[in-house]
């Protein structure tokens, strides 16, 4: 344990949003013996939790009054600031407590949030996470933390259960981490994807080409998992492409915003765009070798006469 304030030793937590990520992240708190209240745009899926021993609220205000610790994970930048600022949670917390978002937006957003909040004496931590559903499930996330760093020192007891915490930066570095991170995971699924096609059009068997390269230089967690998927053609999200092309569409922003000229990012974005625009917004990321096979279908064959 670390030298943890009174305050934070057995804090009182709300968490906002129980979605595909939010709901087993609060089954990690439960389990670490933490008490939690939880709220959800959608009532039924915050219910779920009280089976698992969360308390449910009606509102997002109402969650979250009294509480030392905060918690969002929702969809985007614009949610979380309605949350924060038009549905009264900013006007319900306390001094002294700290809002922990772990939802994926802007760096200025965050930077924004954190400014706001300051302003009423509230603490704002941006820590993204990394590991999809499954990090999220067996609390192996990946937390990157943009902010003051005594208070990631004051709540690293309450983000234990959930992962491992690094401290990146000042208020929205976890978020341009996280930008980062997910500008390799897109890049890296659309190798993969083309390595698959490749593989299967040279007459080889792409379950036998992923185990064969396993633990080689090309080893990853996306070979590991989304290769599976690949192979598998399960493509249930996990991580919907339109929350990928959201992400990337975030990471081509700052680009520009910082001068700087990214152009395997800006391919991945625009056939991760072209595949959500056909449809597939709900289909997992992986499932962007479907929208590459179909643009090799549509490939011309070579006249061989």
């Amino acid at each position: 344990m670390t030298d943890t304030p009174e305050q934070f030793r057995d804090p009182k937590i709300a968490f906002l949003g129980t979605g595909l990520m939010g709901a087993p992240m609060v089954r990690c708190l439960l389990g670490a013996g933490f008490g939690v209240t939880v709220w959800n745009r959608a009532p039924s899926k915050a219910q779920a939790l009280i089976a698992d021993g969360a308390v449910c609220a009606p509102s997002a205000a109402e969650a979250v009054a009294g509480a030392d610790v905060v918690f969002t994970m929702l969809s985007n930048g614009a949610a979380v600031e309605d949350v924060l600022f038009a549905q009264g949670v900013a006007d319900a917390l306390p001094k002294g407590a700290v809002v922990i978002d772990t939802s994926s937006i802007a760096p200025d957003a965050a930077r924004a949030h954190a400014d706001r909040l300051s302003q009423r004496g509230i603490a704002h931590i941006d820590s993204p996470v990394s590991g999809g559903v499954v990090g999220a499930e067996a609390g192996t996330l990946a937390l990157m933390a943009g902010g003051d760093a005594d208070v990631i020192t004051k709540i690293a007891d309450v983000m234990a259960p959930l992962g491992r915490l690094t401290h990146v930066g000042p208020a929205g570095a976890g978020q341009v981490c996280k930008l980062a991170n997910q500008q390799i995971v897109a890049v890296t699924i659309g190798a993969v994807a083309e390595a698959m096609i490749l593989v299967e059009k040279g007459g080889a068997d792409r379950s036998k080409f992923r185990d064969a390269i396993r633990g080689g230089f090309a080893e990853s967690r996306i070979l590991e998992l989304h290769g599976a998927r690949m192979v598998a053609r399960d493509f249930k999200p996990g991580g919907p492409s339109r929350l990928q092309l959201k992400d990337l569409d975030a990471v081509m922003s700052l680009a520009t915003e910082l001068g700087l000229e990214l152009p395997l990012s800006q391919t991945v974005t625009d056939e991760f765009r072209e595949f959500v625009a056909g449809g597939h917004g709900d289909t997992d990321h992986s499932g962007l070798l479907l929208h590459l096979e179909a643009r090799n279908a549509q490939q011309p064959t070579e006249d061989t006469e």
